[in-house]
This record gives structure tokens, sequence and C-alpha cells, in this order.
């Protein structure tokens, strides 16, 4: 019998468009009829199908079977950016920022038009490397973006990635950068219009600092948001993640 990733029933559509901005064929697949739309972004250098083949889409199917939720799950170019060592950094974050554009340009506009509304606000999530992506999107663009369920993340590029560089690249897709400086009308909407939460374990492979270190810049801007630090017992893995994201979708009250 076929190992079943999600329930027959369940509304799921695979699209793509060939990208503009990256030059490549970028897919997409939605999961659900109605509801809240949930931008959904694969960990380290997965595909748009990674969470539904490890369960993550499973795991919050009766919010998507209600019509409380609608979960769009794209590809990465982590593999093309930042994961590719063969590449220099301001390469890298070239990549990253075409990246950035294509979700903004591109997603953003496809999201709206499945979910029958021009103005919508779109949550997003992701784990890991995934976790990195969802932050920075919602904070570059808290005008497109409005909920964050952020798990067991890191959110800066510094220490592992940028290796000494800074470009205006680098900078505005590293939030431990250009958070601390924001001002204006994106960071009105990221203190009064945004639901931001940071999620992590303290178990194998995780590092909370990042998470409290992120937790700390938003409290120094006085952005609201929750830092939710789980147990020793809580490792960096799926079952976990799988735990993490109903709990905060049924939190979200959607």
């Amino acid at each position: 019998m076929d190992l079943k990733y999600v329930d027959d029933n369940l509304y799921r559509r695979i699209d793509g468009w060939h990208s503009p901005i990256l030059g490549q064929h970028m897919p997409i697949v939605t999961y659900g009829h109605a509801g809240h739309p949930l931008l959904l972004f694969p960990t380290a250098a997965a595909d748009f199908l990674e969470n539904e083949r490890f369960f993550l889409i499973k795991s919050i199917e009766p919010f998507l079977m209600q019509g409380r939720v609608r979960v769009f799950s794209i590809d990465s170019i982590n593999r093309q950016a930042w994961m590719d060592d063969k590449l220099p950094v301001p390469e890298q974050a070239r990549r990253q920022q075409l990246y950035a554009s294509y979700v903004e340009q591109e997603v953003v506009p496809y999201i709206r038009a499945v979910s029958g509304s021009g103005t919508v606000r779109i949550g997003t999530t992701g784990a890991s490397f995934g976790a990195f992506h969802a932050a920075n999107t919602l904070f570059r663009r808290p005008d497109l973006f409005d909920t964050l369920i952020a798990m067991s993340g890191f959110y800066d590029l510094g220490p592992d990635y940028l290796r000494g560089y800074s470009d205006d690249n680098c900078f505005f897709n590293n939030p431990a950068w250009y958070l601390p400086g924001l001002s204006g009308h994106y960071l009105d909407l990221l203190r009064h219009t945004c639901n931001i939460n940071i999620i992590t374990g303290q178990g194998a492979y995780e590092a909370p600092e990042a998470s409290r270190s992120l937790s700390s810049i938003l409290a120094a801007r006085e952005i609201p948001h929750n830092l939710d630090v789980w147990g020793h017992d809580v490792n960096h893995d799926w079952p976990w993640w799988r735990k993490m994201l109903p709990y905060y979708v049924e939190r979200l009250g959607w």
C-alpha cells in the first residue's frame, strides 16, 4: 500500500511558472480550499514537497480540511546561494536578494489571486533554514505579511555565511542587521499589526541562543512578539516541528 502523506480528500494542487526574476521554473503546491494564507518554506536545501514528505502538512490537516488555513509551499534556492560554497559571498547574497524579490513580486500575487483578495496579508512559517526565510520575508515586508511561525531557526547570516563581507544584498536580507535600525511605516506595522512567534527547543542540534538573540533585537525595537523556548528534550527534528506548527495554528485562532 502506498504511503499517504495527505488525506485523499484534502484539496492539493501543484502549480508553478518560469520565474522571470530567477530565470528558472519555480513550483508551488497549495493545500486547503480556504482560510488564512500561510507561506511555508522548506529546510536547508530541500524542495517544495519536503514538508509534505515529512508529514508536516499532515500535522495541520484538520485545520486545512476545516478551511481555517490554506498553505502554499515553495522551493528555496539555498543550493544555488548560501549552500554553494563555490560561490563568492557577493554572488550568494545577490541570489538571496533575487529570491526575496521572487517571493514578494511573484509568489504574493499568486497567493492573493488564489485567495480571491488583492490585499490579504499572508502568514509565513518554516523550520531551521526555512525559519530564517520565513522571518526575513515578514520583517522585510510587513505590508504583505502579517504572521510569523518560526521554528528552530537562526536569524543572523553573519557567523556562518557572510564571512566578514557586507553589501546591501547582505544587509537587507539579514534580520540581525537591518531590524535594529528599522524605522517608519514598516516598523509601525511590525509593532501594531503583526503576530510574531519564535519557537525553539533546547535539545540536540537546537540553537536557542539564536531565537533569544532575535527576541532581544525585537524587544529593543518595542516590537511585540512571543518567544517560546521548549524543553531540553526538544530536538532539531521533524517530530517536534509536527507538534509546534499545529499548536500555533490552533493558538492563532484561524
